[in-house]
């Protein structure tokens, strides 16, 4: 899940039409995570073809990203690469969880209990390489562009971002802040109305401006990025214990550089706090510019239909709309 800020990090309302004409870059394996663990049947299993293979990523890519398209909006979808060998620990804690939630799930399912079995289902999401891949397909015949990282997806997106090559990034995580990114959105992959417990909230985006964090928390981004270390990232999740948001921004506030901060504190990782650091104020990234090509209609609907079983009234329906709007007399005016 990332360094978690929002105990001190300010944010604000935004609304899709304040993004038109922005390229935006997105957090792929963050959205396509959340279409994976939401979008699934009653009882808890993934929405599926006739071959077994599973859908819901392409459900809410596609519809995600033409809703971008009708407001205006460019996306670029960023992919992870190669995990770095300090997120080693992550990466099988997380397994292990997603293990232990199928055997829940199963037990849920066996017991007839549809909301337990849904709960534990949504906890065992995984995302293989072959989603992956399906994933950037499906785009790249819309027309929009996947970067593939050489790690971190988030350093990439802050990277563009500080480039120029895109306006912000989108992501659920604060991690991309530390990578630098001048403007983090959140809440793009689920914005609307939405259900919680009994009662429905209009979920907005919300926009976090790098420039106007430092400001309000006296700091230097550099401090930022030993404000998230000491509460713990995916490099060192346990961070400093029994030191939170609140006492990490006043120790950096007071003792200001590395060396100091960590001098008097015990940091139970194996990674020194040097390598941590420089992985988020020199992260590896790669050259590249987005490119937006042509919407192949064709191939949208060869993948979703044919090969995915999607209904082509649907899609069709989809793509209709994004003709007609006024805005946009075709698609190929959409990628100018």
């Amino acid at each position: 899940m990332g360094v978690n800020l929002s105990d001190i990090v300010e944010s604000r309302e935004i609304t899709l039409e304040s993004l038109i004409d922005k390229a935006i870059a997105v957090d792929a394996f963050n959205w396509i995570y959340q279409f994976l663990s939401i979008i699934r049947q009653k009882d808890g299993e993934s929405l599926k073809d006739s071959r077994g293979r599973v859908t819901s990523h392409f459900s809410g890519l596609f519809y995600r990203t033409i809703k971008f398209m009708e407001a205006g909006i460019k996306p670029v979808y960023v992919f992870d690469g190669e995990r770095h060998e300090f997120k080693k620990s992550v990466t099988e804690k997380r397994r292990d969880v997603r293990e232990e939630a199928k055997k829940e799930w199963k037990a849920a399912l066996e017991r007839k209990d549809l909301e337990e079995a849904r709960k534990y289902a949504q906890r065992s999401t995984t995302i293989t390489s072959a989603i992956v891949e399906d994933s950037k397909k499906l785009l790249q015949a819309m027309g929009i562009p996947c970067v593939q990282a050489v790690s971190e997806g988030e350093a990439q997106c802050a990277y563009m971002c500080k480039q120029d090559l895109t306006w912000c990034t989108a992501s659920q995580d604060f991690d991309s802040l530390l990578f630098g990114t001048p403007r983090l959105v959140r809440n793009l992959s689920i914005s609307g109305r939405k259900k919680r417990g009994n009662e429905y909230v209009t979920v907005n985006p919300e926009i976090i401006e790098l420039s106007q964090v430092l400001e309000n928390l006296g700091i230097s981004h550099s401090q930022l990025v030993i404000l998230g270390m000491l509460v713990g990232t995916d490099y060192n999740p346990v961070g400093v214990k029994g030191i939170g948001p609140k006492k990490a921004l006043e120790l950096v506030r007071e003792k200001k550089a590395l060396e100091e901060v960590f001098s008097s504190l015990d940091w139970e990782c194996e990674a020194a706090p040097e390598d941590v650091y420089s992985l988020f104020m020199n992260p590896d990234v790669v050259e590249e510019k987005p490119e937006f090509t042509e919407f192949d209609e064709d191939e949208v609907k060869k993948i979703l239909c044919d090969e995915h079983d999607f209904s082509e009234e649907r899609i069709d329906s989809a793509i209709k709309k994004l003709k007609e709007k006024p805005s946009q007399k075709s698609l190929s005016s959409w990628f100018k």
